[in-house]
């Protein structure tokens, strides 16, 4: 009888600190937009929350996720203010479901951020603002940008990387656009293919002998078929360094 209270106190405590840790951490709110890429930034929360929070732990974490085929449509015609505008509905949502402060793992919708960023009932972490301070942490001077079509042309990285005086390189439109078809017609549906990973490595490689001394995964899926230890130049994997960087302004490192 003794062993068995002693057991159940025991169970009692550690609910206690379970709860206790909950408490003390910031929710989570995730805005998804490819359900592939918001899958392993959550995933990645939750598995490493562990090595801070204890056994089994991690912060309270609530995920919205308008389809992608409704990104798409405004994606596809430069309509940032629409973007914005699904954005905002999913930061709504999620502020009513108790988030904290928001993060998106998708690259390519954060050139609507400075609208989000000035209409959003939370705060955010900027994907491309946690990647930039990686890359200077790691002294990276030159990093090459993958991405979706819309992210290498755009100004996610371009505007965050010139703050910090780091240069960056974008590979030709023809390797532009070979990425684009992957990640549309492959990635974002969980299809790895070992033609597009020799393709990815293939433009990889390209970049290295450019001068570039690092890659950036600009797109969340990315890191799915490009994979540590694979690449022939140092990757700052943009998905994972949200997580982290989520995780701990969550439990407040």
């Amino acid at each position: 009888m003794q062993v068995v209270n002693d057991l159940q106190d025991l169970q009692n405590l550690h609910n206690l600190q379970d709860i206790y840790s909950a408490e003390m951490t910031k929710h989570i709110g995730i805005v998804a937009c490819s359900y592939e890429g918001a899958a392993l930034c959550y995933q990645t929360i939750c598995n490493e929350g562990s090595k801070s929070m204890g056994e089994h732990s991690h912060p309270e974490v609530s995920l919205h996720n308008h389809p992608l085929s409704e990104y798409m449509k405004f994606i596809r015609t430069g309509d940032w203010e629409g973007i914005a505008g699904l954005m905002l509905s999913s930061s709504e949502k999620l502020y009513r479901a108790g988030a904290e402060f928001l993060i998106s793992p998708d690259n390519t919708i954060h050139q609507a951020f400075s609208v989000v960023a000035e209409k959003s009932p939370l705060p955010w972490l900027h994907i491309g603002g946690e990647v930039a301070k990686m890359a200077q942490k790691s002294n990276f001077k030159k990093p090459g940008i993958l991405g979706t079509r819309f992210l290498m042309e755009g100004p996610v990285y371009p505007e965050v990387l010139e703050r910090m005086n780091i240069g960056f390189c974008i590979p030709p439109e023809e390797q532009r656009i070979g990425i684009n078809d992957i990640i549309f017609t492959e990635l974002v549906y969980g299809i790895i293919t070992e033609a597009s990973k020799k393709y990815f490595h293939k433009v990889i490689d390209e970049l290295k002998l450019k001068g570039c001394d690092s890659v950036i995964l600009g797109c969340t899926e990315i890191p799915l078929i490009v994979l540590p230890g694979e690449s022939v130049l140092p990757i700052l994997d943009s998905t994972r360094i949200l997580a982290r960087a989520a995780l701990k302004y969550a439990i407040g490192e």
